[in-house]
């Protein structure tokens, strides 16, 4: 590969003025500028970016650390932060730490694991990484990041519990409210909720939401329509079990993996979803659309979460300062109405909830 040097010595010029015409600085003649530009792109010179930036004190990379890869929500994520990088002309060095491969889902309520989310916080700014977004797979308190760190940084999907940390969350209160709301909407009043595990945020969330729809309807709580699930297919056949004897004719399942085991139970004692009992789900996975019928349910803004995610990062690196009540940004969800749902109000429904 050409360098400088070489470019400035084939057009008999300085090295400087090479410098300065690959920086569109004036100074140079138009025959000059011509002659040099030409010799560029016919000794194939490439610029060296990385010691421009370094020289700069600027790489324009963000270091991205990923609790587990496979887990469904992270890829939407990483995509955001990908697609809004890419429009600001930075690029990110990815950290994948497979912690759902090596621990499952206990690593949730450890802290063990820091020190080596810390040490790969190390890396990253050995290789001159200008900030840093930390990208979890379930929302929670995460305290992970150094308090002194000397690069900004962002949760994503997570609570870092400290204003100069800001976190980047999904609604879940909103998401929940929504999908309740439709249900009244249809004529439903007696809804039935599959939990996912109680202490999870997602979950204490999702049921404030829900109990906000049915208050702002003039509907009476009930905590017997209220039954512990654990996020799995298994748990939504236990719960509907439960729940079936209380009379109920729509249940909320807090993710879609336990509306497929309702589902499952349904078949089992000939009922029909969206017509026996009306089902709704959250998350929007990609299986919601395979059931049969296809599975109303709440749509996750993960690559939302991850775009901003990386517009936060981007304005903390250009200087501006996230107060304490910016310090905490929750996305909105959205609904995916499909044919789980009974409309049992007597009302038709309007065009903008018909079904996919």
């Amino acid at each position: 590969m050409a360098t400088i040097k070489e470019i400035a010595k084939a057009c008999n010029v300085s090295v400087a003025t090479v410098s300065n015409i690959l920086n569109d600085k004036p100074g140079a003649s138009a025959a000059t500028r011509k002659n040099v530009l030409a010799m560029i792109e016919k000794m194939n010179y490439t610029p060296n970016v990385v010691a421009k930036n370094l020289k700069l004190q600027k790489t324009r990379s963000i270091g991205v650390i990923a609790e587990d890869m496979t887990i469904f929500s992270i890829p939407d994520i990483i995509d955001g932060i990908t697609e809004q990088c890419e429009q600001v002309d930075y690029q990110i060095l990815l950290i994948n730490l497979r912690l759902y491969k090596k621990y499952n889902d206990t690593y949730y309520s450890k802290d063990d694991y820091y020190e080596v989310v810390r040490g790969e916080i190390k890396k990253l700014m050995q290789k001159q990484v200008e900030g840093i977004i930390y990208v979890a797979a379930h929302e929670r308190p995460i305290l992970c990041i150094p308090e002194n760190l000397p690069i900004p940084a962002v949760m994503a999907y997570g609570y870092s519990r400290t204003p100069k940390v800001p976190s980047v969350v999904v609604d879940d209160c909103h998401g929940a409210y929504e999908i309740t709301k439709y249900l009244i909407e249809n004529g439903h009043t007696r809804i039935g909720v599959i939990m996912g595990k109680a202490d999870s945020i997602h979950a204490q969330s999702r049921l404030v939401g829900y109990q906000e729809a049915l208050f702002d309807s003039g509907i009476l709580y009930s905590p017997g329509f209220v039954t512990e699930g654990d996020w799995n297919r298994e748990s939504g056949y236990e719960g509907i079990t439960k729940l079936l004897a209380k009379g109920i004719t729509a249940v909320f399942c807090m993710n879609d993996l336990m509306a497929g085991g309702v589902y499952d139970r349904l078949a089992e004692l000939g009922m029909t979803v969206g017509e026996d009992l009306s089902v709704v789900g959250y998350d929007n996975r990609e299986l919601s659309s395979y059931y049969n019928p296809p599975l109303t349910t709440i749509d996750l803004p993960l690559h939302d979460i991850g775009y901003r995610a990386s517009e936060i990062m981007i304005e903390m690196l250009e200087g501006r300062e996230i107060s304490e009540e910016e310090s905490v940004c929750a996305v909105e969800c959205t609904r995916r109405i499909r044919k789980s749902v009974k409309d049992i109000s007597g009302k038709n429904m309007s065009e903008k909830n018909a079904p996919e």
